[in-house]
C-alpha cells in the first residue's frame, strides 16, 4: 500500500482545502493510505477530514512562522508515517516540504493552485522558484498557472497539469430543487435567474456583476440575480450601495454563505463568472455538472473549461457581461438545456472527479514504481 503523506498550510475553506478533501475521499484505500497535515492548527477544517476517515495532525505553526518546534513535529511525523510521496499543498507547505527530502525516502510533489499574482510576487512562490528543480515533480491545476510560474523562474523536472475534479453524482440537474429555491426567494417559477457563487473578494470582481445586472435589468424586466458566497450579505456597504444604484432592489438576492451549493447552482438559467483573475475556477465547472450554461470572464483557464457549452467574455466589462446573458436569454430555455446537457457531458469526459483521483494515484505510481493492484 502506498502511503501519501499531505501537506497544506491551513485546512480553512478554498479551492485547495476542497480539492484535496475530495481526492483522499474518493482514493482507493485498498491501494493508497492518505495522511493529511495541516501546518495550522484547524479544528473545524480537521473534522471534515476525520469524518471521512482518514487522519489528520497539525503542527500548530502561527500563521507567517516557521517555528522549530513545529518543525520537528513535522520530521518526526515523516519518521512515523514513512510515506512513499509527500504531496504539499500551497506555497508555505511546499517549501517545508522540502525538509522531507533530507528526512525521508519519498517522493516529493509540489502542487500549485494559482494563476494570478497582484503586484509584486510574495517572498514565498519566490523562494519556491529557486528551489523549483527539487520536487520530483510539480502538478498544477490550470495552464494559466503553469504560464504564471515559468515567468517568475520555475523550472521543475517535471510539470504534471491535473485539472480540479467534480463529483457528478452530487452535481447534477435538479428540477425539485429549482423550484424550491425559487420559491423560498419569491421568484416567479419562470423568471430568468442569473447566479455568481464567489465570495467577497477584489478578485471577483462583484462589481462587474452588479453594473451587468444593472444594463440587463433595464431592458429586461423579468431577470432576477442570486449572489451567494462569503461577505455577500444585505450589510456589505459596497454592495448595497452598488444594489441601489443600478436599481436592483427586489431582483437581487443577496445569500452569503451557504452550504447548499448544489441545489442553488442547478436552480440557476444561467451560472456566472465575473472574476478578473482566476486559475481553475471550482464553481464554474460545478455549474457545467449541474447542467446549468456559463457566461464567464476570460481568464485561468475558463475558455478551455467552458469550451463551446457556454459564452467567454472580457473581463471588467460589464455591458460585454450582460450581451452574453442576454444571448443566452434569446436562445430560449430549450436551447440553453442542450448547452447545459453538452456542458454536463463535458465535465464527465474531463473534470470527473474519478478521472482527476486516477491521474493523482497514476502519478503517484510512476513516481515510485508501484503498479495497480488486480481488483
Amino acid at each position: 500500500m502506498l502511503v501519501v503523506l499531505h501537506l497544506i498550510t491551513t485546512l480553512s475553506t478554498g479551492g485547495a482545502q476542497s480539492m484535496l478533501r475530495k481526492l483522499v475521499a474518493a482514493s482507493n484505500r485498498t491501494q493508497f493510505k492518505h495522511v493529511v497535515v495541516s501546518m495550522l492548527e484547524d479544528s473545524a477544517g480537521m473534522d471534515a477530514f476525520m469524518t471521512e476517515g482518514i487522519k489528520v495532525h497539525s503542527l500548530g505553526m502561527r500563521r507567517g512562522s516557521f517555528t522549530p518546534r513545529a518543525i520537528l513535529r513535522f520530521l518526526g511525523l515523516l519518521r512515523r508515517e514513512a510515506p512513499h510521496v509527500v504531496q504539499t499543498w500551497l506555497y508555505h507547505a511546499d517549501l517545508l516540504g522540502l525538509a522531507s527530502l533530507v528526512a525521508s525516502r519519498a517522493q516529493l510533489v509540489w502542487n500549485i493552485r494559482s494563476s494570478f499574482h497582484d503586484g509584486l510576487f510574495e517572498l514565498a512562490p519566490k523562494a519556491c522558484a529557486v528551489f523549483s528543480r527539487m520536487p520530483s515533480a510539480v502538478v498544477v491545476n490550470s495552464e494559466s498557472g503553469r504560464r504564471l510560474h515559468e515567468q517568475f523562474g520555475y523550472r521543475p523536472r517535471r510539470w504534471h497539469r491535473i485539472a480540479n475534479g467534480f463529483d457528478v453524482d452530487v452535481l447534477r440537474p435538479d428540477a425539485l430543487a429549482r423550484r424550491s429555491v425559487r420559491q423560498a426567494l419569491g421568484i416567479p417559477p419562470h423568471a430568468p435567474l442569473i447566479g455568481l457563487v464567489a465570495r467577497f473578494d477584489p478578485l471577483k470582481d462583484h462589481g462587474t456583476f452588479l453594473h451587468a445586472a444593472g444594463v440587463l435589468a433595464r431592458t429586461d424586466a423579468t431577470a432576477h440575480f442570486v449572489l451567494i458566497g462569503s461577505g455577500v450579505v444585505p450589510e456589505n456597504p459596497v454592495i448595497d450601495q452598488l444594489r441601489r444604484q443600478e436599481g436592483l432592489a427586489d431582483r437581487l438576492h443577496l445569500l452569503g454563505e451557504r452550504h447548499d451549493i448544489p441545489a442553488l447552482t442547478a436552480a440557476l438559467d444561467i451560472a456566472s463568472l465575473s472574476s478578473y483573475a482566476e486559475g481553475f475556477p471550482n464553481v464554474v465547472g460545478e455549474a457545467m455538472a449541474c447542467g446549468v450554461p456559463c457566461v464567464v470572464t476570460d481568464v485561468g483557464d475558463c475558455r478551455l473549461i467552458v469550451d463551446e457549452t457556454g459564452v467567454v467574455v472580457p473581463p471588467r466589462d460589464p455591458k460585454a457581461l450582460a450581451g452574453g446573458w442576454q444571448r443566452l436569454l434569446q436562445i430560449g430555455a430549450e436551447a440553453r438545456s442542450r448547452l447545459g446537457e453538452a456542458a454536463r457531458e463535458r465535465i464527465k469526459r474531463y473534470y470527473s472527479l474519478s478521472h482527476v483521483v486516477n491521474e493523482y494515484e497514476g502519478l503517484y505510481r510512476s513516481l515510485t514504481g508501484e503498479r495497480p493492484c488486480a481488483g
